[in-house]
């Protein structure tokens, strides 16, 4: 299957949408982000506003290598509803057949629910059923205990941890924790998130 680079599209099922990021996102994602969401993130808004949030989310967005996505819960009657949080591709590399599933965040009531496997189903699915991905890509930084074991949950193989691989725009030298997901492991990997999102 040759590789088709990401471009901005809408995926929707297992009761979200996701749909391309823009900088009129800013206003309801700053709504429902409180401070500290980006501790771990490599950078994030510089002032603690809308106008801040806008800045940042233009810098993300405007990254050629980056295809970002609003995150939407849907009603029951089908239709769009409030905005929980955000998930991107990332470092596309079409010479390999690769991305990265990164920049994800959401509100606090929709963490620990099925929002963030119905995102990965929808990221990975697509990656692999119409990019033609060989890989896919999941890190993050060596400190996020939370986030390194969500991302196992998801059925990614960790690879390691490189260390002091990353500076923050704080300064602070982080090391990334790898994982990924390969085509050969796609279908068992989408059988698990299945499970976790009916």
């Amino acid at each position: 299957m040759t590789f088709v680079p990401p471009k901005p599209v809408t995926l929707q099922g297992c009761g979200i949408q996701l749909e391309p990021l823009t900088v009129a996102h800013a206003p309801e994602l700053f709504a429902i982000t409180p401070p500290g969401t980006f501790d771990y993130y490599l950078s994030w808004p510089l002032e603690w506003t809308v106008a801040g949030m806008e800045a940042w989310l233009a810098k993300l967005i405007a990254n050629p290598k980056n295809v970002c996505f609003a995150i939407r819960r849907m009603k029951p009657d089908g239709t769009a509803g409030d905005i929980v949080g955000s998930s991107s591709y990332m470092d596309i590399d079409p010479p390999n057949a690769c991305v990265e599933i990164g920049a994800t965040w959401y509100t606090p009531a929709a963490r620990g629910t099925t929002i963030n496997p119905a995102c990965k189903l929808l990221l990975l699915r697509h990656a692999f059923e119409t990019l033609g991905c060989v890989r896919v890509t999941l890190k993050c930084d060596g400190r996020n205990l939370h986030s390194q074991r969500a991302i196992t949950k998801l059925g990614a193989t960790r690879e390691g941890t490189l260390r002091k691989h990353r500076i923050q725009q704080n300064g602070f030298v982080r090391d990334t924790v790898m994982f990924s997901v390969i085509r050969d492991e796609w279908p068992t990997v989408l059988a698990g998130l299945e499970a976790r999102t009916r």
